[in-house]
Parts: structure tokens; C-alpha cells; sequence
């Protein structure tokens, strides 16, 4: 491929197969757009198993949950950082919601908008009681890195990069220790980020 060297982490896969397919099934079924929310009173009624997808807002969340799903317009892509300014809800099989949070940092709106999403992601983080992994230290949910772009690294860059934040996240007790690797565009590391949601939601009972 063109561009920036592959990655490849020279590491065996940490599911099973049947997790792989557990992972692969879980997110074959059809996924709809289901919510938006700009207020706390907006919110949805809680429904299964819900996983929060955070992070700054050039990070590509948008593009991994496409990739997630298998759709690629699912959630739509902007190149302005920023515009997601509303928690974005997505319904899938199994009872399965994944959340789009607005992102945090260069963000193209004003401080006070970003003031009143961030106290509006609080409150989801702090109510939903059904919210699995992905979420803050401080809601006292425990949550999963997941390292996005995995494309635009070279294979040494992102061997230190995943070593570093492994190193970090034990400061972090509510962090899930291993980190996940993906790229939208690629690839990389979907099945495996499938595989882990698989394998929470089994741990759940859920």
C-alpha cells in the first residue's frame, strides 16, 4: 500500500476464534441512527448495553464506528473538527447501542458550547447505569483504550506508542490494560475491537 509503512505488531491475537466470531456476528446485523441528544433531558431511555465512543475530535471516532458496523455513512465524518456537537445514539442487534460523543479539543465552536456538551457528556457518563468500558476515570466506569489511525504510523512508532500508553494506563485503574490498535481505512484491529465488545457483553450476562 501507498502511503505511510503498515502496521504490524507482532503479537497473537488475545480472543479465540469463537470470540472472533461472536465479534463478526455482533455486528452483522443492521445499525440505524436512533438518537440524538443535545440535553441531559434529551437523553434516551437506556437500552442494553450501551458502549461510549470518546476521544479528541480528530481522532477518527465517527470513521471507527462505520468500520465497526460495516456502514460507511452510518455516522457522518466531518473534516471540521468539532461538529459533532449532540451525543449521537446507534441501535444494533442484540440490544447493543454504541454512542458517539462529541469530541474534545479543537473544537471549530465557541467555549461555551464546548463547556455545556462537556457537562451534558458528564451526566450521560454519570447516569447510565447499562454504559460498558468506554467512558472517564472519573464516572467510575472502567474503559477501553482504543488507539485509531493505526495507518499513518510506522511499525516502530507504533510498537512505542502502544508500549507507552500500556505503561501509562497503570495509573489508571479503571482502564481496561490492554490496548486495542485499528484503523478505519485498513482495517487493522476491527475484528479485534469487535471481539473485545463480544467479549464484555458476555461478561456482562447481558
Amino acid at each position: 500500500m501507498s502511503g505511510p509503512e503498515a502496521p504490524s505488531l507482532a503479537t497473537a491475537s488475545p480472543f479465540t476464534r469463537a470470540e472472533m466470531e461472536a465479534g463478526r456476528k455482533l455486528f452483522a446485523g443492521d445499525w440505524q441512527f436512533a438518537a440524538a441528544a443535545g440535553s441531559a433531558a434529551a437523553l434516551p431511555r437506556m437500552r442494553g448495553v450501551e458502549i461510549a465512543v470518546a476521544g479528541r475530535s480528530n481522532v477518527g471516532k465517527s470513521s471507527l464506528i462505520n468500520a465497526l458496523t460495516g456502514r460507511r455513512a452510518l455516522a457522518r465524518i466531518s473534516h471540521t473538527p468539532g461538529r459533532t456537537q449532540e451525543l449521537i445514539f446507534f441501535a444494533g442487534p442484540s440490544k447493543l447501542t454504541l454512542v458517539d460523543l462529541p469530541g474534545y479539543g479543537y473544537a471549530a465552536t465557541s467555549k461555551a458550547k464546548v463547556k455545556a456538551w462537556t457537562a451534558l457528556i458528564h451526566a450521560f457518563l454519570q447516569g447510565r447505569a447499562n454504559l460498558a468500558r468506554e467512558s472517564l476515570d472519573k464516572a467510575a466506569v472502567n474503559y477501553q483504550i482504543v488507539l485509531t489511525k493505526a495507518d499513518a504510523a510506522k511499525n516502530a512508532e507504533l510498537a512505542a506508542l502502544v508500549a507507552a500508553t500500556e505503561a501509562a494506563l497503570a495509573q489508571h485503574p479503571a482502564a481496561h490494560p490492554q490496548v486495542l490498535v485499528t484503523s478505519a481505512r485498513t482495517g487493522t484491529g476491527i475484528p479485534e475491537l469487535r471481539s473485545a465488545i463480544a467479549r464484555l457483553i458476555k461478561e456482562r450476562g447481558s
